[in-house]
């Protein structure tokens, strides 16, 4: 039970937090009114005067985007989007495993109408490869919507549903050219990290080191509640360690006790032939560590199989719009698991050194006596 808590707990956070940095990187440089709007409304200046600032050696890559919120229409329907305008800085690796068919579209210097949708808005709208669409982009400056026709040659699902019933991706130019912006200005700059754990670290030194009219803020800062749910799993492994400790530990104190109490006359005979309490109490406990590490072998072996069946197989199923995926994910991390077994055997074996006090309340005379 814990190897699994610990396992599925891990996978879980570790999952979400990866999909939800693919979309919006770790860490985010913009514009301060740009912060509360899915629209990029103020330009910043490509990469030239923030070179210094990305040159962190815990910086893994550094992508320039812009986003502009429309109205994507068919011959029956309408939905709203966020157009997500991506650069030839595009970091397609990270994006590319939740790709299902067709590809992202390659950003050149020439403007592509080349868009990549969700499989939401796939199924929504009708669309599949090499369909094409209008959307209508709406201006802060004038009533008048910009109209943009695309091709879709790739269509993707993270499982983020609530990502993906909005965003598709496509040429930022198109966005340059609707905000009257040139071709050094984006909206965003979206950091990925080596090192998950070191984001607050990184986000306070960009911080400081960035001009006053721009902000930085990491992803768990501009999705907090995502972040806070998934820090939960936390406490619940944690609960479920101390529950199994203690119930392990209980079961193992009452062996301990009946072993005792079973092996009182041998305990006397080994008394009055002059062995030391503390030799006895060893031999006891020694007992105790071996169905212990018996145990250890067991619950193991069980846990890895259901861990190894879950990750090949993906027989547990989760809901996707509650879980953000749709598969169980499981993590198993051999030193972790090394710390876990250190640690139950350690507190299990504290929990039987004072049980086996009750060795020296025996009287050897008593306990030799032929019943």
């Amino acid at each position: 039970m814990m190897l699994l808590s610990i396992s599925i707990g891990n996978g879980l956070q570790n999952t979400i937090k990866n999909k939800v940095s693919s979309f919006f990187g770790h860490v985010l440089i913009t514009n301060f009114q740009n912060n509360n709007s899915e629209s990029s409304l103020d330009p910043i200046l490509i990469k030239e005067d923030l070179e210094k600032v990305f040159e962190l050696n815990n910086i893994n890559h550094v992508q320039s985007v812009a986003y502009k919120t429309g109205l994507v229409t068919s011959n029956t329907t309408f939905e709203g989007v966020v157009f997500k305008g991506i650069n030839s800085d595009f970091n397609y690796d990270i994006f590319s495993d939740y790709v299902l068919y067709g590809k992202i579209p390659e950003i050149t210097d020439s403007l592509t109408n080349q868009v990549a949708i969700s499989n939401f808005l796939s199924k929504r709208i009708n669309l599949e490869i090499g369909d094409k669409f209008k959307t209508s982009f709406f201006n802060a400056n004038s009533n008048i919507p910009s109209e943009r026709n695309f091709e879709v040659v790739g269509i993707y699902e993270s499982g983020l549903t609530d990502f993906d019933n909005l965003y598709f991706f496509g040429d930022i130019k198109h966005i340059q050219k609707m905000n009257k912006w040139h071709s050094s200005q984006v909206g965003n700059f979206e950091i990925f990290i080596n090192d998950f754990e070191e984001i607050e670290s990184i986000t306070n030194k960009l911080y400081s080191d960035t001009p006053s009219n721009l902000d930085v803020i990491s992803i768990s800062e501009k999705f907090p509640e995502i972040f806070n749910w998934i820090k939960l799993f936390d406490m619940n492994i944690i609960l479920i360690i101390i529950i199994m400790i203690l119930v392990a530990g209980g079961n193992m104190i009452t062996a301990l006790i009946v072993t005792i109490l079973e092996k009182s006359q041998l305990i006397g005979v080994l008394r009055v032939m002059g062995a030391q309490v503390k030799s006895v109490r060893l031999i006891f406990l020694t007992n105790g560590i071996y169905l212990i590490c018996i145990g250890l072998a067991f619950g193991n072996f069980i846990g890895l199989l259901l861990l190894y069946i879950q990750k090949y197989f993906g027989v547990y199923k989760l809901n996707p719009e509650i879980y953000y995926v749709s598969t169980l994910p499981v993590e198993i991390n051999f030193i972790t698991i090394l710390l876990l077994n250190l640690g139950i055997l350690f507190f299990c074996l504290l929990m039987l050194i004072i049980p086996s006090k009750i060795i020296e309340k025996i009287s050897p005379v008593d306990a030799i006596k032929i019943k």
